[in-house]
């Protein structure tokens, strides 16, 4: 039975070949980030208050103008073909059935045109990579915006790929290829090997100019280890404002100050995210580096958080800290490994019941009221961020 993220997880762990689960569940190096990701979450304890009316209950809050029916999103997750074929069309369309935002990754396998086609409506976003060839983000840009993704969301975290020692173990890397030891991990999952075959090996296609190119093996290596162009610095966000004209979010902040600047550069938002551990290994907890930097934005545009979400108390407790909302990445690809399309639906209806059914509990009766409410959260005091 499938009543938990956790279950879904050791369900995947099951139907995926170990190279593959690795890819998608593990972190950079000693992955002491991804660890405190969730240690730190459940340091936080959150207060209920009594006898108040919670007939009816608000879970919807405001983003960008918008009503979104619940606070979170699908975070943009890359390489998703290789969990299951069609995989971001999958992710796209049961958020859209849920009634809850998609971002988009540059690194999908699926162009960005065909995603918003066949997720049927819904709002969707776009996530993007700067490579050190700035034309391919220009043209993806100019697609995206033609086909109706309503909010563009920059990556700041990754000047150089995490070392992800587990992938480095598994010999997984771009251009694949097949050692003695990933075709026994294969032949171990044949469903997923069926699919694999039926569906023809993943490939980075979204930053292609036509449907029918493919990018050059330097390119999609680049994009497997989230290796992008260094020189992109505060200034550049110039060059990107030139080319859209939406919400502008910034992903990857940990630092107040860079949220400070940020605000000041006449970006839209700000996303408190390590990554999921997939980057500095050293670095603080999402969790832990959010209160600093909701406190120095001050209210002056939205704060979100991702990394670590496993639970609608988990939403809660990122809300009570600043967040007006979150992203959530690997649970919904667990959902997409153990049953596809209707398996990431499941997961959102699991995250959206848990997520009301703790508000009920704490007192609370709208979404929008939670962040930074006046004595919800409680933090142990070695929940900190060393920059504050």
């Amino acid at each position: 039975m499938l009543i938990t993220i956790d279950d879904y997880r050791r369900r995947a762990r099951k139907s995926l070949p170990r190279f593959v689960y690795e890819f998608i569940d593990g972190g950079a190096e000693h992955e002491t980030c991804l660890a405190a990701n969730r240690a730190d979450f459940e340091r936080i304890r959150l207060t209920p208050r009594v006898l108040r009316d919670t007939r009816q209950v608000d879970t919807s809050v405001e983003v960008f103008g918008a009503s979104w029916r619940l606070p979170f999103a699908l975070a943009p997750t890359g390489l998703n073909g290789i969990v299951r074929p069609g995989g971001d069309a999958m992710l796209a369309a049961a958020a859209a059935e849920s009634g809850v935002p998609f971002v988009l990754s540059t690194a999908s396998n699926e162009r960005a045109e065909d995603v918003r086609a066949q997720a049927g409506g819904g709002e969707q976003w776009l996530q993007l990579y700067v490579m050190e060839d700035r034309r391919l983000a220009e043209q993806l840009l100019r697609r995206a915006r033609g086909a109706g993704y309503r909010a563009l969301v920059l990556t700041a975290d990754v000047p150089v790929g995490g070392h992800r020692w587990r992938d480095a173990r598994n010999g997984f890397k771009i251009p694949f290829r097949i050692t003695p030891r990933l075709a026994w991990d294969i032949a171990r999952r044949p469903g997923w090997a069926l699919r694999m075959l039926a569906g023809g090996p993943p490939r980075f296609v979204n930053l292609a100019e036509e449907a029918a190119d493919a990018l050059p093996t330097d390119v999609q290596a680049s994009l497997l280890a989230r290796s992008m162009d260094r020189s992109l610095v505060w200034e550049s966000l110039r060059w990107l404002r030139g080319l859209w004209d939406g919400p502008l979010v910034l992903k990857g902040v940990l630092h107040p100050e860079d949220a400070a600047l940020a605000v000041r550069h006449g970006v839209d938002g700000v996303i408190v995210s390590n990554h999921g551990g997939r980057q500095l290994d050293a670095a603080p907890s999402a969790i832990g580096a959010l209160t600093a930097v909701a406190d120095r934005v001050g209210g002056r545009i939205p704060v979100f958080l991702d990394s670590g979400i496993r639970s609608g108390a988990d939403i809660l407790r990122a809300q009570a800290l600043g967040a007006r909302a979150v992203f959530v990445g690997r649970p919904t690809l667990y959902g997409l490994a153990c049953g596809g399309r209707k398996g990431v639906r499941d997961v959102i209806r699991l995250l959206a019941e848990d997520y009301e059914r703790n508000m009920v509990l704490l007192g609370l009766d709208r979404a929008s009221g939670v962040v930074q409410a006046r004595g919800l959260a409680q933090a142990e005091p070695s929940l900190h961020h060393p920059m504050a």
